[in-house]
């Protein structure tokens, strides 16, 4: 991969849960405006990843970098802060608070207010439906309503960087399209994204690079259709 736009790189990054080796010397490169994808089975690693570069979990060992500055095992507070967002696995929204307030956590780091005022009208641009819904609780939102308050929430931090774990889960197809049509429009937009996704068709339609992660190693790399095309990963992936 080009290395002079790189944001994001991961340096033989080992994590442990106990005595299971989670994570086994990965390296992973995320170029500027790109779509990167990490697909692999269930337990292959992908959260625990993703976990990781924003300090849900220590790293055993390795590095991880944000540009030229090492941010490895760095509070999770401060990442947030130096431009990298997760929305997580299960969503994980404040069902009791409101959209509004929902969005407004995911502000909490910042203090430029009147940019604030621009983030929340440019997140109910790209989900008109949270707009309409903004009074309502979070918890009766639709699941896929959720998702897109997960999304939008990670968004209102403005990261460089958006990290994206499982996006699709539980979701119909007609909203997992969806989803991956406003993942674009992001991407669009200027965002870097690195997708954490079991459909492996769909994160390779939208992705420009991919990972293939199983049991904690990378077994495979290179531009998404690529991958896509490979014999190997059809079979395991994409249905052969």
């Amino acid at each position: 991969m080009k290395t002079k736009n790189k944001i994001l790189e991961i340096k033989d990054l080992y994590v442990n849960y106990g005595a299971i080796k989670a994570i086994k010397g990965i390296d992973i490169n995320v170029n500027k405006g790109e779509i990167v994808t990490l697909i692999g089975a269930n337990g292959a690693g992908k959260t625990t990843t993703l976990d990781t570069i924003v300090s849900l979990v220590k790293a055993k060992s390795g590095v991880i970098k944000l540009g030229e500055e090492e941010i490895t095992n760095v509070p999770s507070d401060k990442i947030i802060q130096k431009g990298i967002a997760l929305s997580p696995e299960g969503r994980r929204i404040f069902s009791n608070l409101t959209v509004y307030e929902n969005l407004l956590m995911g502000a909490y780091t910042r203090t430029d207010q009147e940019e604030i005022k621009k983030d929340f009208e440019w997140v109910y641009s790209l989900f008109p439906r949270l707009k309409e819904r903004r009074k309502q609780k979070g918890g009766t939102l639709s699941g896929g309503e959720q998702q897109m308050l997960a999304i939008a929430r990670a968004l209102m931090s403005r990261p460089k960087i958006l990290m994206l774990d499982e996006p699709s889960l539980g979701l119909a197809p007609l909203l997992v399209k969806e989803v991956f049509e406003i993942i674009k429009k992001i991407n669009s937009e200027g965002t870097t994204v690195l997708l954490v996704e079991q459909n492996a068709k769909a994160a390779l339609d939208v992705a420009d690079y991919a990972y293939v992660l199983e049991t904690g190693i990378i077994t495979m790399e290179g531009p998404a259709n690529e991958i896509a095309n490979n014999p190997d990963v059809r079979a395991a992936y994409l249905g052969g």
